[in-house]
């Protein structure tokens, strides 16, 4: 399986407004989690996941997620491709990150808060848990 968006909208009315991901299921979610980056380390590098999947909303602000598709667990090639998605409160979208990947979170703005869906229960995510250097991937001022 490959990442993937899962598109969602945004209604408003006099009422006030709704954002949605109607066809994102929590049929797999284990748990969920808020990540909060500080402003003085906007970037949480790099965690591997090689059984868990883990599907990423923004409900503050606006990140960058950042993922490689890893071929080594070991050690991994330095030159794998990073892609990135930009998500952000005003656009409702799901990313879909498969297991197999390590990701790298970057918050740009302060206080931007994001939600992860993770397909792995508790008991089990510290050994599948990978840690790389936090530069271990080289990201570019995009």
């Amino acid at each position: 399986m490959n990442p993937k968006l899962i598109q969602g909208g945004h209604f408003s009315d006099h009422r006030g407004s709704i954002s949605y991901v109607n066809d994102f299921t929590f049929d797999d979610i284990e748990r969920f989690y808020v990540i909060s980056n500080s402003d003085e380390n906007p970037i949480r590098a790099w965690q591997g996941h090689k059984l868990d999947s883990k599907n990423f909303y923004c409900i503050v602000g606006s990140f960058r997620i950042h993922f490689v598709k890893i071929d080594d667990w070991e050690n991994p090639s330095k030159d794998l491709p990073i892609e990135t998605i930009l998500v952000s409160e005003s656009d409702s979208k799901v990313v879909h990150i498969p297991a197999g990947y390590a990701n790298a979170i970057e918050s740009l703005e302060s206080n931007s808060k994001l939600i992860s869906f993770s397909t792995l229960p508790l008991t089990k995510a510290a050994e599948d848990d990978v840690r790389y250097e936090s530069n271990y991937w080289q990201l570019s001022e995009q």
